[in-house]
């Protein structure tokens, strides 16, 4: 059933990607493709190559990585409304991004801005790997991620009062609005690297994942070595979530719908709920962004608000279907 369900994924986020690179605001074209692999038209190679191609690959990169990192962390906590933000990562990652604006910093070389999201995110990652080596159970650890993500946050809001002219202060709330327009393959040579590591750090713990699910003091019986677990999934998602901030900015919602969407379809099986949620997280990610490219709006629409404004319900329906009687 899981093969079944990656396979039918995959070939939903190849469809959706081919779409997405023969659409733009004049409708469909399929010929955009033909003309752009037998190098007949320059400006479609300008379209497919420098635009979109890179633009649905930063997507489906990014919303790969945060549907994985969703699933590993519901599964660690065994809470489906766990997301890669409720650590700080994701917070930390844009605090540093736009630090690196703040500062000036940015216009010094294209990769200060993904590197100082990638290094917050890091520093994060190393203080809460050093809290789950100490502690033994989750609760020491969420509540140092919210901690670390309400300071990111407060951090966050004093640069945005201080940025020094109403220009600075729009680069750095669109910042925090998430986006993959104008991303270039350079940008996904930087992230991409970081992505996989991360998400192999993460797949590598999916036996352990399922084990956990009978909890946690039943799985240490069985042999699990909790603290490993905990320091391999941390590592993991703080890895991969910095380096999908650090591409495409914050983005919500989506480490929470795509893992719940799949699950059913797992057998509720946190382990085989990874790699559909890594699919269907880029399929999400995919078509949110086609819908911002095609809206008739004078602004384009940032991607972390369409995804936000997608998700919200679905999050709510989640929350208010775990208070109905029977539901845990």
């Amino acid at each position: 059933m899981t093969l079944r369900l990656n396979f039918l994924l995959a070939l939903l986020l190849l469809l959706a990607a081919l779409f997405a690179l023969m659409t733009g605001p004049d409708g469909v074209s399929p010929r955009l493709i033909t003309d752009w692999l037998n190098g007949s038209d320059s400006a479609a190679s300008i379209i497919i190559a420098d635009i979109r191609l890179p633009r649905v690959l930063a997507a489906a990169v990014v919303g790969a990585s945060l549907g994985l990192c969703g699933a590993a962390l519901q599964a660690l906590t065994r809470n489906p409304l766990a997301e890669p933000g409720i650590l700080g990562v994701s917070a930390a990652a844009t605090l540093g991004a736009t630090a690196t604006l703040y500062f000036g910093l940015a216009n010094l070389s294209p990769w200060i801005l993904p590197l100082g999201a990638i290094a917050a995110a890091a520093l994060v990652t190393a203080l809460l790997a050093a809290v789950a080596v100490r502690t033994q159970g989750m609760a020491s650890l969420i509540l140092t991620g919210v901690g670390l993500s309400s300071l990111a946050g407060a951090l966050m809001a004093l640069i945005l009062n201080f940025a020094p002219n109403p220009f600075s202060l729009s680069d750095l709330v669109n910042w925090t609005l998430g986006s993959v327009a104008n991303r270039s393959l350079s940008d996904l040579a930087i992230s991409a690297p970081l992505i996989l590591l991360g998400s192999l750090l993460l797949l590598s713990q999916r036996a352990n994942l399922s084990l956990l699910s009978i909890g946690e003091a039943a799985a240490t019986a069985h042999g699990l070595d909790g603290r490993k677990t905990r320091l391999f999934v941390i590592a993991g998602t703080g890895i991969a979530t910095g380096a999908a901030v650090a591409l495409a900015g914050a983005v919500g919602f989506v480490g929470i719908v795509a893992p719940h969407l799949v699950r059913p379809w797992t057998g509720h099986d946190p382990g085989r709920a990874l790699l559909p949620s890594a699919w269907l997280g880029a399929l999400l990610l995919v078509l949110a962004d086609l819908l911002v490219r095609l809206l008739p709006t004078d602004n384009e629409l940032r991607l972390g608000v369409v995804a936000a404004l997608a998700g919200a319900p679905i999050f709510m329906a989640i929350v208010l279907r775990r208070g109905r009687p029977g539901h845990v």
